[in-house]
């Protein structure tokens, strides 16, 4: 919620390294509002958050797709499972909504266990790592002949 926005920004910039907003996955979010069913808390009983996930429209050429990140757990919470959570309830909530396919950059050791795969052909802008983009199909053979470069909705 708009109300979360900060709070879920201070999460990130504590998980993730300095000038995590430089990386080329922030190009495609620039002035691009996040899905908001697809965003999600998470609170412990005291109300402190401890992880947070956010979903982005974005083109794979010219193909309809959604970019998964950043998805962060704070730092007293982690190896509890609620990152894992996270993922698992917004991929299905999102397959339930009608989407077909997710994208990400990312471990491909971490999020194989999601369905993740490698996405030879999806070209995140620079300098991304090819071998990180992974994507998931949400209806079978969503991702068949997708390719391109990865643009961001305007």
């Amino acid at each position: 919620m708009a109300e979360d926005w900060w709070e879920v920004e201070a999460l990130f910039d504590l998980s993730f390294a300095p000038g995590r907003t430089a990386l080329s996955s922030y190009r495609l979010r620039e002035d691009v509002a996040p899905v908001p069913e697809l965003c999600r808390i998470a609170r412990d009983d005291l109300g402190i958050l401890g992880g947070a996930i956010r979903y982005w429209p974005v083109l794979v050429d010219q193909t309809p797709s959604l970019l998964l990140g950043p998805v962060a757990v704070h730092p007293t919470a982690q190896g509890e499972g609620l990152g894992a959570a996270l993922i698992r309830d917004t991929v299905a909530r999102a397959a339930d909504l009608g989407y077909q396919r997710i994208l990400l950059v990312g471990d491909a050791p971490y999020y194989k266990r999601f369905g993740f795969l490698h996405r030879a052909g999806v070209i995140m802008p620079p300098p991304t790592n090819p071998d990180r983009v992974l994507g998931l199909a949400l209806v079978a053979g969503a991702w068949d002949g997708v390719t391109g470069r990865v643009r961001r909705v305007t």
